[in-house]
């Protein structure tokens, strides 16, 4: 199935003014700055939040046809916009990714870096007044253990059972994502040096101002995360939105912004390569990597 992203360049749009409250003011160190316990640091975040309320306009309400053609975009990043991918076990991983976002969920007794986004989803959906989803979905653990079972279920009743249910429910998955970004920016700005706080909002404003930069905050957040979490890091160094931020180069807002954050991304994910055990053989994704940051930086 490939999606109709035909409606897609004015929802870009419309976005544009929905990331400037939900987004504004993203974290990191462009050097080797410690990254604190957001629990930790968190002085100036309320008063940051009412400058962003104060000189930001409210979010945008998106329809539902608009919220599909968004998750769209991002189904197509994740997985080719295909049915098929929307229950998928990567080669060499311990858990499967699933939905428009390839939601992490491990099973029993694995507990990984990686911040398992799976049941948060389901939650979600829950909380929206969702129906319909499968029992699996609603089991605290992956019932499958392991990628070999996974695999050979992969036609059974279960897992067809939850494709078809998450192709019929773009809205709510893409609704998920964008909340995610929105609930993430607390944490972000607690986990910043105080600074570095003015160049990282410079930062994020550059890339703000243009519809593909919009895309490319959200995009990248349920791509690699925020960057908050320690775990998610190899020799110290992380690959998540903040740290990104800290890695751009100075440049004009607009189009050349987007176009660096592009490159920031992929220097970040080739030190996550660089970093990362041998034994994972990450570098088989780093084409795959490039092509999704590549889209960050084509105007719509």
């Amino acid at each position: 199935m490939k999606p109709d992203l035909a409606h897609y360049k004015p929802v870009m749009q419309e976005l544009s003014f929905t990331l400037a409250i939900s987004l504004l003011v993203i974290s990191c160190s462009p050097d080797q700055t410690t990254y604190e316990n957001p629990a930790q640091n968190s002085s100036g975040i309320p008063r940051l939040q009412k400058d962003l309320a104060r000189n930001y306009p409210a979010g945008v309400t998106l329809n539902g046809a608009q919220r599909k053609s968004v998750g769209m975009k991002i189904w197509q990043n994740e997985s080719g916009g295909k049915i098929s991918g929307l229950t998928h076990w990567n080669e060499g991983e311990e858990f499967p990714s699933l939905g428009i976002g390839h939601f992490i969920w491990y099973p029993a007794r694995f507990n990984g870096r990686w911040t398992e986004t799976w049941p948060e989803f389901v939650k979600f959906a829950q909380n929206k007044g969702v129906r319909g989803i499968p029992s699996p979905a609603l089991l605290p653990d992956c019932p499958w253990n392991n990628r070999v079972v996974f695999q050979r279920d992969f036609n059974g009743k279960a897992l067809t059972a939850l494709r078809s249910w998450l192709v019929s429910n773009i809205d709510v998955q893409t609704e998920f994502i964008m909340a995610k970004s929105r609930a993430a920016l607390p944490q972000i700005m607690a986990a910043a040096p105080a600074s570095q706080r003015t160049r990282i909002e410079a930062n994020y404003g550059k890339v703000a101002t243009t519809p593909n930069g919009i895309y490319a905050l959200i995009d990248y957040v349920n791509f690699k995360g925020d960057g908050t979490n320690p775990r998610e890091r190899y020799k110290g160094q992380g690959w998540g939105l903040m740290w990104v931020l800290a890695e751009m180069r100075p440049v004009p807002r607009g189009q050349a912004a987007a176009r660096e954050f592009a490159a920031a991304a992929k220097r970040c994910l080739d030190r996550r390569v660089q970093n990362s055990p041998p034994d994972r053989g990450e570098q088989r994704w780093t084409a795959g990597w490039h092509n999704r940051c590549n889209t960050y930086a084509a105007p719509f």
